[in-house]
């Protein structure tokens, strides 16, 4: 191979050192270039069920239309509850990873204070003191 890693191939057991010629049962980038070194027809080496008499003889039969659902039985099987933690978050801040010490939690630290009126608990942008028009919506 280019890499200048060798792969054994077996084209007899139908085996290559990479493992994928007897997983997918399709001959890998290995098995195409010792059939192409070896003047042989890499289609020989591809397993029965992805010929196409295979796949015509899968649908030669007819299959049913599934039906107006509201007619279906009810599913009384078991309940498939997804890992959410598997879910792909589509907008929004990246969750953080990282596994948090004594110095990253809040309730080691002082409690927030307010800026403008030196109070506990809230900050200088909620401030009730704070002054300008939006201040105080009651007045």
């Amino acid at each position: 191979m280019p890499s200048g890693v060798e792969y054994a191939v077996d084209l007899h057991r139908r085996v290559c050192d990479c493992g994928e010629f007897e997983v997918d049962r399709i001959p890998c980038r290995h098995v195409f270039a010792c059939c192409a070194n070896q003047r042989l027809d890499w289609q020989v080496y591809v397993h029965e069920v992805y010929k196409m008499d295979q796949i015509r003889r899968v649908y030669r039969a007819r299959f049913r239309p599934l039906g107006n659902p509201t007619t279906w039985p009810v599913y009384t099987g078991p309940r498939f509850v997804g890992n959410p933690f598997l879910r792909r978050v589509a907008k929004g801040r990246p969750k953080m990873t990282r596994f948090l010490n004594e110095m990253d939690t809040r309730m080691l630290r002082a409690p927030r204070r307010c800026k403008q009126c030196g109070a506990e608990g809230h900050c200088r942008i909620r401030c009730r003191q704070r002054g300008g028009a939006s201040a105080d919506p009651a007045t």
